[in-house]
C-alpha cells in the first residue's frame, strides 16, 4: 500500500471518529437519511408549485458550490476551531513536522478525503432524493448520472477555491482581494457566461468542450491550493490589553464580553475577513439565481427581499464563528449568567453579520434598482436576529454540533424554513402582486425578529439548567 492510499485511508477514518467525538456518539451517521428526506420534500414542493427542474438543478449546483466553499474554510478557520473544541491535538493534514510527509503532500490527500467523504454523506443522499422529481420531468436515466457527476463537480469547486483563497491569505491578505472581485463581477457582468467555466456547464449543454472548461477550474485550484497555502505557526500568545479598553469603553460593554468575542474573532485565521468572504459568497450564490430565474421565466423578483432572506440566513456562520473560541462551561466560573452572555454574543453577532450584508446590498445597487433593494435593509437585520434566537434555542454555545446532530439539524431546518420559505415565495411573486409581496415580506421578518427575541430570552435559562443540571 502506498504512503497516499494509507493517509487517505486515515484520514476518512480520522474524519469519522472526530464527528463521533464531536456530536456525541453515532447520532449523526442518520444525518445523511434526513438529509436525502429533506432534500426528497423540497425537490416535490418545487414540482408542486410548478418549478421547472431545469431551475431546481441550477439552484442546486449553487448550494452545492456554497457548501464546498463552507468545507473548503479548514483554511481559515480549521486550526482555531480544532483548538477549542478538541483542546491540544494534531490531526494528520497537520502534521507535516513530525512525519517524513510534505505539507503539499497532506493537503493534497486532506482534499481528496473531503471530497470522497461529503459526496458519499452529503451529496449522495440528495442526488438520490432528485431521482423521483427528476424522472417525473421526463429525464432519463444517463443525464440523471450526468447531474450526479456535475453535483460533484460544482462542490470540488468550491472547496479547491476556497482552499486556493485560503492559501493565498497566508502569503499576503491582499491576493485575496482580487481574485474574490474578478469572480463575482464575473458572476453578475451580463455578457459574460461564467457558468460555461463550471461543471454545471456539462449538464446544461453536455459536450466535450464543456466537460474541459468546465472541469479544468477545479483541477486548477486543486493544484494551486496546497501548493500556495503555508501552515500558520502556532506562535507566542498575544495580548490587547489596550485593544480590550478602547473597544470595550466604545461599545460601552461594562462585562467586556461583547468586547471579547469581536477581538477573539478578529485575532483568529481569517481576521474578520471571513464574515464578507461568507457573505460575499452568499450574494454571488443569490445574485446567479436571480439571474437564472429571469432567464428561465422572464420574471423580475424582489433583489430586496431575496438578498436580505438569504444573507439574513448566511449569518449563521457568524453565530458559528462568535462562539466557536469558548466553553459554555467556563462562564459557570464568573458571576454572570448565560442569558448575559448570549445577550453579549448576539450584540457581536449583528455587529459582524448586519454591516457585512448591507456592504454587499449596497453592491448589488450596481446592477439592481436601489429602490427595489430598499426592502433588504429591513429584511437582513430582523432575520438575522431570528436565525440568532434559532440558533442560541436549539444549539447554545456549540452551533457545530448542529452540522450532524439529526434531531437539532431537523428542528433548526424546519425553524428557518417556515420563515425562509415564505419570504423567498414572497420575492418571486413581487412582480405580479406588486408592494402588497414586500409589505408582507418585512412585516414577517418583523414577526420572526420578535420570536427570535424570545427564543434567545428563553435560551438563557434553558442552558443555565442544562449546565448546572
Amino acid at each position: 500500500m502506498s504512503l497516499t492510499t494509507d493517509l487517505f485511508r486515515r484520514m476518512l477514518r480520522e474524519e469519522w471518529r472526530l464527528h463521533e467525538h464531536l456530536f456525541g456518539g453515532r447520532r449523526f451517521a442518520a444525518f445523511p437519511a434526513a438529509v436525502a428526506v429533506l432534500s426528497a420534500g423540497g425537490f416535490a414542493l418545487l414540482s408542486y408549485t410548478g418549478t421547472d427542474f431545469s431551475a431546481i438543478v441550477a439552484g442546486l449546483h449553487g448550494l452545492l458550490f456554497f457548501f464546498g466553499l463552507q468545507v473548503g474554510t479548514i483554511g481559515l478557520v480549521g486550526r482555531d476551531a480544532l483548538r477549542d473544541a478538541l483542546g491540544d491535538v494534531t490531526l494528520l493534514v497537520f502534521s507535516a513536522r513530525t512525519l517524513p510527509v510534505s505539507w503539499n503532500r497532506l493537503l493534497a490527500v486532506f482534499l481528496w478525503k473531503d471530497l470522497v467523504y461529503y459526496t458519499g454523506f452529503f451529496i449522495a443522499p440528495i442526488g438520490v432524493a432528485a431521482v423521483p422529481t427528476a424522472l417525473d420531468a421526463g429525464i432519463a436515466p444517463g443525464r440523471i448520472a450526468l447531474l450526479w457527476l456535475t453535483l460533484i463537480g460544482a462542490f470540488a469547486l468550491g472547496v479547491t477555491l476556497s482552499l486556493t483563497l485560503a492559501g493565498a491569505a497566508t502569503r499576503s491578505r491582499w491576493l485575496v482581494v482580487v481574485p474574490v472581485g474578478l469572480v463575482v463581477a464575473a458572476l453578475l457582468w451580463p455578457d459574460i457566461d461564467a457558468l460555461a467555466y463550471t461543471p454545471y456547464a456539462l449538464y446544461r449543454e453536455p459536450s466535450t468542450l464543456a466537460a474541459v472548461r468546465g472541469f479544468t477550474p477545479v483541477a486548477v485550484f486543486g493544484v494551486l491550493g496546497p501548493v500556495l497555502f503555508r501552515p500558520a505557526d502556532s506562535g507566542a500568545y498575544r495580548t490587547a490589553s489596550e485593544r480590550f479598553t478602547t473597544l470595550g469603553s466604545w461599545l460601552r460593554d461594562d462585562e467586556g464580553l461583547t468586547t471579547r468575542a469581536l477581538l477573539e474573532v478578529s485575532r483568529s485565521s481569517g481576521s474578520v475577513w471571513k464574515v464578507l468572504f461568507s457573505m460575499g459568497v452568499l450574494f454571488a450564490v443569490t445574485a446567479l439565481l436571480l439571474r437564472q430565474i429571469t432567464a428561465a421565466t422572464g420574471l423580475q423578483p424582489s433583489p430586496g427581499v431575496a438578498f436580505g432572506t438569504l444573507l439574513g440566513l448566511g449569518s449563521f456562520t457568524t453565530y458559528s464563528w462568535v462562539t466557536q473560541f469558548d466553553s459554555a462551561d467556563e462562564y459557570l466560573r464568573y458571576p454572570v449568567s448565560v442569558a448575559t452572555v448570549f445577550a453579549a454574543k448576539r450584540r457581536a453577532y449583528l455587529l459582524l453579520s448586519v454591516p457585512a450584508g448591507l456592504i454587499y446590498l449596497a453592491i448589488a445597487a450596481v446592477w439592481y434598482d436601489p429602490v427595489a433593494l430598499v426592502p433588504g435593509l429591513a429584511v437582513l437585520p430582523l432575520l438575522s436576529v431570528y436565525v440568532f434566537g434559532v440558533t442560541a434555542f436549539v444549539a447554545g454555545l456549540s452551533p457545530t454540533e448542529l452540522l450532524f446532530d439529526t434531531p437539532r439539524f431537523l428542528a433548526f431546518g424546519a425553524a428557518l424554513s417556515v420563515v425562509a420559505m415564505p419570504l423567498l415565495v414572497a420575492a418571486l411573486i413581487e412582480p405580479a402582486f406588486g408592494p402588497g409581496a414586500t409589505v408582507a415580506a418585512v412585516a414577517l421578518a418583523a414577526v420572526a425578529a420578535v420570536v427570535g427575541i424570545a427564543l434567545q430570552r428563553r435560551a438563557g435559562p434553558r442552558w443555565e439548567r442544562r449546565l448546572r443540571g
